[in-house]
């Protein structure tokens, strides 16, 4: 067996070694790290939780002077697993390349780290491990994020049925605009009948596609108005004021734990949404706002905007 196909199937401090080149860094290693998580792409993975196995080698600079037995002085263990806690619980992912990438780029924010092997491994799905490794250096990635100053924080607005019928809407959605904030446009379930099923799981996937239907309706209305369904999508357009029309499909279905409220209870739904996107406010449009820790506003029909 070549050296290359060996090393392929060691254990990450192995390739680590085998890839150090003249000045090899110090390294800290975590093992056979075990988490119950829901994660995968095909049908039968959802709603069910498989162990997935995380070892992770960081290159970091060597230290200058005496440690001390100074934690602060050291990339803490801590901060790997904490780094796989985060990006398991920001929301459920299809793909381990992904996972891995996040948890990567997390590592790679710490001052010391200079290099991350990661390698995860489903362990349920079959009599092996089945997984992917990537190798990324400090150079492949932002040193730091973005300061929550930069991060947008959208006025959500819950649009009504009867808002919907109102002549009055556009008028009411210009007033919003003329705020000069980020705007995403929630909408009401539904009143039409729809199909229904036994099983649970698939009546919610036809309620929320309900729900996108209804947010269609509406973007069909204006061309200024863009049904977007990705966290990703909704960053890009709340910086380049892009009026969106939340599709809530991928975020409620890839959401960890998920929201409490039903597709039909649209307006909880709402202001779920509103929370996770840390909006300035949650602004209801011919209805009564919930009681929620957001502040909220209501904007009646019959009354001025």
């Amino acid at each position: 067996m070549s050296d290359d196909v060996r090393h392929a199937f060691e254990h990450p401090e192995v390739r680590a070694a085998a890839t150090a080149g003249d000045a090899p860094r110090d390294r800290i290693s975590l093992r056979d790290h075990k988490v119950a998580v829901e994660i995968g792409a095909f049908q039968a993975e959802r709603g069910a939780t498989q162990t997935i196995s995380f070892n992770i080698v960081v290159e970091v600079v060597p230290l200058t002077g005496p440690v001390d037995d100074d934690v602060d002085r050291i990339l803490s263990y801590d901060r790997i697993t904490e780094a796989i806690a985060i990006e398991l619980t920001a929301e459920r992912l299809n793909l381990l390349e992904t996972l891995a990438e996040r948890v990567a780029d997390r590592i790679l924010q710490e001052p010391q780290a200079r290099r991350v092997f990661v390698r995860i491994e489903k362990l349920d799905r079959g009599p092996g491990a089945l997984g992917v490794e990537i190798v990324r250096a400090r150079s492949d990635t932002p040193v730091e994020g973005p300061a929550d100053g930069e991060v947008p924080h959208p006025l959500v607005a819950f649009i009504s049925n009867a808002a919907m019928a109102s002549e009055r809407l556009t008028q009411v959605i210009d007033g919003l605009v003329s705020e000069s904030k980020p705007l995403i446009l929630c909408v009401e379930y539904p009143e039409a009948a729809v199909p229904q099923s036994a099983s649970v799981a698939a009546q919610r996937r036809i309620d929320l596609l309900a729900l996108e239907q209804k947010a269609w309706e509406l973007a069909g209305r204006d061309a200024r108005y863009a049904v977007v369904g990705t966290r990703t999508e909704l960053d890009w357009a709340m910086k380049n004021g892009q009026i969106c029309v939340w599709a809530p499909s991928k975020i409620v279905l890839d959401a960890v734990g998920g929201p409490e409220a039903a597709p039909r209870q649209s307006l909880a739904l709402a202001a779920w949404f509103a929370a996770e996107m840390q909006a300035i406010e949650l602004v209801t449009v011919g209805v009564t706002p919930p009681s929620i820790t957001l502040p909220t506003r209501e904007i009646r029909l019959e009354g001025t905007v």
